[in-house]
């Protein structure tokens, strides 16, 4: 069978299975999402995404290194991409992701048990190898040769089988991984010990060879356990999610269906202590939820029907019902981990270069090796000496300090940043973002909350306000959602019917009477003499119970969070396509003398070029549909969530809270991340132009050689755990995890 042949063959079989392994996206794109274990390093990424990218139809890849997963979005309908006969090609195994929900960590538990293998080994390896150096001779010291190679051979084949595995899996597959050359430094040490011991030789390396191995898995097991704890955020986000819910059938029955199936307009029961499973509005029902994943509010939040709710928000109180507006995909809970996930694997200017560094590692250190033998074998003609150094300098070597140098700290600061309340969509904003020095504003739902709020509340009877709420929660119109949170515990009044008239407001009969909340000329119909009321009214047979005055308020901490900036020397600056007088008085508020009102979204982005013609960075914060355009023109930009969805989709950061510090925090973040990847690949590249030379001239054994790159490792993802607001979190490890996943 010819190759094109076991192509199509392959592909005629797991096409289907990628097909529904697959979440379509816009415009007949679809996204498939494959685990890829044995992805370690900046070259695997750049292998990877190389062979898949050059498939038919593939539009693009991106590989996480944090979770060994590989997401593509490709376009071919019936005629999907080998994504996984391509990724078995290149010898990494791949399967198609699907989240965990349980809390075994079998890595850590591998890992373990294999560190106490040859912690166990190296212990007694190094009692017997003190006899010898005690002085020991003859038949004394052959023995103990022999029995520290009997404790070494299964030693190695345990506990070394995590790096020889990956090792084998790279040559076989025509190419090199970091793996290889601490393999071969672990065989060739122990392989001199046994030439040594077989002929007499006065040196044995079975200490070494297992020492060796001891400690570069101890940085392999703390690298394992920093990057977990760093991703705690991630991993315990998606746990929010519901596994099903109750959905009410057209017959009236219930049924029990997975969170997958649920479908927007389906009817959902939330039952108390459960969590809502996708977006939707309640059409029933009055409780209590926690929202403070959604908003930062710890306290509970009283919901009633007409009440918008979010995913992975907890029910409290009562049951409800729910109407889905949003299938699990796309709920909020879902954009929030695509979010998280989005930003550890960023392409900025810094991992390029530690990527292409990485990449250079296996071939440099292997032909350094090479010529360190060489030269010490021309110029002393001592293998004996000449080969332990070129094991010395092939383990010395590490790119592991300089893999880890940026995404760790993309890590770290994506989590800093979600603990905070808000998502990094890229983690190449990070850096772009450190580089800003203007800040373009939008008003209204940017730096006032975007909600009418009504002004005038204690002005209106209890009685009329809670009409005007029964009322207001038949429409999804801002005013009436105002107006539906302000006695979310009424008691809804008896309406016969309740109708909404487009553009002037709602009716309602009950007791033979018509009441009307809306436009006042449209509401007072019946009495045209009272017209001099203004703004929304509720009227009972035309008759003016309450009027109600709304205004827009701004968001917490909006004048902190601009002055702030402004000490930064940052240039701020608002565009509102408001009328004058509106935004005159947010911007004298917030304390800006620079704004602009009346301002197209052309405009907008017009304003931004000019700006960035002239050498300016610019970070544009807004919302809504007109301000999609200027947030991708800018350098960098930040939406809040309650931005429309293109505006989310077109912005680098979303902010979940209400607070619009969050920008002046997220600069502060992206600053202080950029200074550790700064330090990180100084260290990184000093250990090496350091620690080579120094191997190559002799004078580090292979022992000190294994300490030495554990440490460089250790030292880069202790140093992005520094991250302000993380490092007391991640500065010491759970000995409790360690105990639990060895039992495993």
């Amino acid at each position: 069978m010819t190759d094109a042949a076991m192509d199509q063959t392959t592909l005629s079989g797991t096409g289907s299975e990628l097909l529904l392994a697959s979440q379509p996206l816009k415009d007949g794109l679809m996204r498939t999402e494959l685990s890829v274990p044995d992805v370690h390093c900046g070259a695997c990424i750049r292998r990877v995404e190389k062979a898949i990218v050059a498939l038919d139809g593939v539009q693009d890849v991106r590989v996480n290194l944090s979770t060994r997963r590989v997401t593509v979005n490709w376009r071919g309908g019936d005629n999907p991409p080998p994504l996984k006969n391509t990724l078995d090609r290149l010898g990494y195994s791949a399967s198609y992701f699907d989240e965990p929900r349980e809390d075994k960590d079998k890595e850590l538990g591998r890992l373990i048990r294999a560190l106490a293998v040859a912690g166990f080994a190296a212990s007694n390896i190094m009692m017997l190898s003190a006899s010898v150096w005690s002085g020991a001779e003859g038949d004394a010291k052959l023995l103990f040769h022999w029995l520290s190679g009997l404790l070494a051979l299964p030693t190695l084949a345990y506990s070394g089988r995590i790096f020889f595995v990956s090792a084998l899996n790279a040559l076989r597959h025509g190419r090199t991984n970091m793996d290889v050359p601490i393999s071969l430094g672990v065989t060739l040490a122990f392989c001199l010990s046994v030439y040594e011991t077989v002929t007499g030789g006065h040196h044995a390396y079975f200490d070494a060879s297992v020492t060796l191995l001891f400690f570069l898995l101890i940085g392999r097991t703390l690298d394992h356990v920093m990057r977990e704890r760093a991703r705690t955020a991630v991993r315990n986000l998606a746990r929010l999610e519901a596994r099903g819910a109750t959905r009410i059938r057209s017959d009236g029955g219930t049924e029990y269906v997975p969170v997958a199936s649920i479908a927007v307009g389906d009817t959902l029961i939330v039952s108390a202590g459960g969590r809502f499973p996708v977006d939707g509005v309640v059409v029933a029902g009055n409780s209590e939820v926690d929202s403070s994943m959604v908003t930062g509010e710890s306290d509970p939040q009283e919901i009633a029907p007409g009440a918008v709710i979010k995913a992975g928000t907890l029910n409290l109180a009562e049951s409800v019902t729910l109407k889905a507006n949003a299938a699990a995909a796309d709920s909020f809970l879902a954009e929030m981990v695509r979010l998280m996930e989005a930003a550890e694997g960023g392409r900025a200017r810094y991992r390029r270069i530690a990527d292409r560094a990485a990449q250079l590692y296996s071939p440099v250190v292997h032909l350094t090796a090479a010529a360190t033998l060489l030269g010490w074998i021309l110029i002393t003609g001592d293998w004996h000496a000449s080969i332990s150094t070129a094991i010395a300098v092939l383990i010395i070597t590490c790119p592991c300090a300089l893999g880890l140098a940026v995404p760790m700290v993309q890590i770290v600061a994506a989590r800093r940043l979600f603990e905070s309340g808000v998502m990094v969509k890229d983690g190449a904003g990070l850096e772009r973002l450190t580089g800003i020095d203007t800040v373009v504003l939008d008003k209204t739902g940017t730096v006032t909350v975007g909600v009418p709020q009504l002004s005038n509340a204690d002005e209106i009877a209890a009685e009329h306000l809670a009409l005007a709420a029964a009322m207001a929660a038949h429409s999804s119109h801002p005013i009436s959602r105002s107006l539906a949170g302000l006695a979310p515990s009424f008691s809804a009044a008896p309406f016969a019917r309740v109708s909404e008239v487009s553009g002037f407001g709602l009716e309602a009969e009950a007791e033979g009477s018509v009441y009307r909340l809306g436009r006042s000329s449209w509401a007072m119909e019946a009495r045209t003499g009272e017209q001099a009321v203004r703004g929304t009214v509720l009227t009972c047979d035309g008759t003016v119970l309450a009027e109600f005055r709304f205004e827009d308020r701004l968001r917490p901490d909006a004048r902190a969070a601009i002055d702030t900036l402004k000490d930064r020397g940052l240039t701020v600056l608002m565009l509102s396509g408001d009328h004058e007088v509106a935004v005159a008085r947010v911007a004298q508020d917030i304390g800006l003398t620079d704004y602009r009102f009346g301002v197209s979204p052309r405009d907008k982005v017009e304003a931004i070029e000019k700006l960035k013609s002239t050498g300016h960075k610019v970070l544009m914060v807004g919302d809504g549909l007109n301000d999609a355009p200027a947030l991708s023109a800018a350098t960098v930009s930040i939406a809040p969530a309650s931005a429309a969805d293109i505006g989310r989709n077109a912005a680098d950061f979303v902010f979940m809270r209400n607070s619009l510090n969050a920008v002046p925090l997220t600069m502060q973040v992206a600053t202080d991340a950029g200074r550790l990847i700064r330090q990180n690949l100084a260290f990184a590249v000093a250990y090496n132009a350091v620690a080579v030379p120094i191997a190559v001239l002799g004078y580090v054994t292979p022992l000190v050689a294994a300490v030495a790159m554990s440490l460089s490792s250790v030292a880069v993802v202790a140093n992005s755990l520094r991250l302000p607001g993380t490092a007391s979190r991640g500065r010491f490890i759970d000995l409790t995890s360690f105990k639990q996943a060895a039992l495993k």
